[in-house]
């Protein structure tokens, strides 16, 4: 059976233990490949790897150079597009046009937007007067933070991986990966680009494996890690805090999110039932800024959800290479019984179940695989298990409401808050309510639209930091003050 190894010091590693582990297809629950699981050896070595390249030639490279070097990384990922396409379809057996046409370029693409930034964003500069007359000028200068730790997610796994290495590596730093267990290969992967482009050994370096006491742990907590950014639920962010409270090393954290999506009667009512069709349901519900909750002015209510219940009975399940294929499994077993679970509280709570609630019927190897159907529910109080807390599934429960400060009251208590999606063609209600509901980002007439200048990044428990142009280059970078005396 075909084997992942862990990539350190630019070299394809076994595990000294030699323990491996399988990754099972999502499609079949049928082994896809074992996975070499890194210890705190090969931890250590990969540290160890990134410590030196930053005294190497990597720390001692031009910025036009390293620039350039992160193009051709761009390039060579572009240039081997299938292979990154295949490894990410079977790892998270999603349809072919979300890995092909969004998540596999939008990851090639975060080479070239942070190396571009990097290269042209300018530091502060000032003339002050001093006593003697004189004067005196400050300036500022970035410096790399130093080695990265770097926990990656699974829903998402190489553009959100990537969307952490890009920046990092365009600022100078190098990086430890730990890609999530259920979706090593583009991680790795993505090591073969970087020797065939000549980026130095240590640069880049990825461990499988696990989180506590496993490689997630021994990089969190590995004193010669400078700072780390994690993408994942919130419970795993608060202990990765506690692990860098021990050197007082940064971080960097997109967490959980329960996000509302809210439609007022004047939407462009096909535009809205898409929106949030593809807010709650793409990617099976796997997105950390999907909708699972959705708030529809009253007089719209019946009429969208009797819209929306037609758009989900209408996916076609499958392979990703099946013809017309949209809609995939969840990532794991486990993960499904999790969103199992949460379809049946909410019958327990008193739901009406819409459409879905189950599991559909599949036939040959795929009747093994991780496939529940898209769900919607009605009826439920604001504090229902499944209106609070996030399921990280294909299910949305909608509420009708009859005016803003409603509404507003309503997306607002929750304790995550990472994003929401508004739909109204009133331009001045547009502002007010993008103003007042509490995340980290609001999609006004539109889901899931990112410039990768802006700010990215969770309010309330759904993060700490924001991510994007320069604010990634604020963690990222240290930036320092010279103050000369003239």
């Amino acid at each position: 059976m075909k084997q992942i190894l862990n990539f350190i010091h630019g070299e394809f590693v076994p595990a000294r233990s030699q323990r491996v582990f399988d990754k099972l297809s999502p499609l079949t629950n049928l082994p896809l490949y074992q996975v070499a699981e890194a210890g705190r050896p090969e931890v250590d070595a990969a540290v160890a790897a990134a410590r030196a390249a930053l005294k190497g030639d990597w720390g001692r490279m031009t910025v036009d150079k390293r620039m350039a070097m992160l193009h051709a990384v761009a390039d060579g990922i572009t240039k081997r597009f299938d292979d990154f396409v295949a490894a990410e379809e079977a790892d998270t057996g999603q349809p072919h046009h979300v890995i092909a046409h969004a998540f596999v370029p939008r990851g090639a693409a975060n080479f070239k937007v942070f190396a571009d930034l990097m290269k042209n964003v300018p530091t502060e500069a000032f003339q002050m007067d001093t006593p003697d007359g004189r004067g005196a000028i400050n300036y500022a200068i970035r410096k790399p933070k130093g080695v990265i730790g770097v926990i990656s997610p699974w829903n998402a796994p190489f553009l959100l991986m990537t969307w952490k290495v890009g920046p990092a590596l365009a600022c100078g730093n190098t990086v430890v990966v730990k890609p999530s267990e259920e979706t090593p290969a583009t991680a790795a992967l993505l090591g073969e680009v970087m020797n065939a482009v000549g980026v130095p050994p240590g640069v880049y370096n990825v461990v499988h494996g696990f989180g506590p006491d496993a490689a997630g742990e021994f990089i969190t907590s590995h004193e010669d890690v400078d700072a780390i950014t994690f993408t994942g639920e919130t419970r795993t962010g608060a202990a990765i805090m506690k692990a860098a409270a021990h050197g007082i090393r940064d971080v960097s954290f997109e967490l959980g999110g329960k996000n509302a999506g809210i439609v007022f009667a004047d939407a462009n009512f096909d535009d809205a039932v898409e929106g949030i069709f593809r807010s709650a349901f793409m990617n099976t519900g796997q997105v950390c800024l999907g909708t699972e909750r959705v708030y529809v002015e009253r007089p719209l209510f019946d009429k969208f959800v009797s819209a929306l219940k037609a758009r989900c009975e209408a996916v076609k399940y499958g392979r990703p290479s099946d013809e017309g294929s949209n809609y995939g499994p969840l990532i794991s077993q486990e993960h499904k019984r999790k969103v199992m679970s949460y379809y049946a509280k909410a019958v327990e709570e008193g739901a009406t179940v819409v459409t879905g609630g189950g599991v559909p019927e599949m036939s040959g190897e795929l009747a093994g695989g991780a496939w529940v159907q898209p769900t919607i529910w009605t009826g439920l109080p604001e504090t229902a298990a499944v209106v609070r807390e996030e399921i990280f599934g294909p299910c949305c429960h909608i509420r009708p409401f009859d005016s803003e400060e409603e509404v507003v009251g309503l997306a607002n208590a929750n304790r995550y808050g990472l994003s929401t999606t508004i739909w109204t063609q009133n331009l001045t209600r547009a502002h007010r309510m993008a103003a007042a509901v509490e995340v980290g980002i609001t999609w006004v007439n539109s889901w899931f639209l990112r410039d990768l200048r802006t700010p990215f990044g969770g309010s309330k428990q759904s993060g700490i930091g924001r991510e994007g142009g320069v604010h990634s280059l604020e963690f990222y970078t240290d930036l320092r003050n010279i103050c000369i005396k003239l």
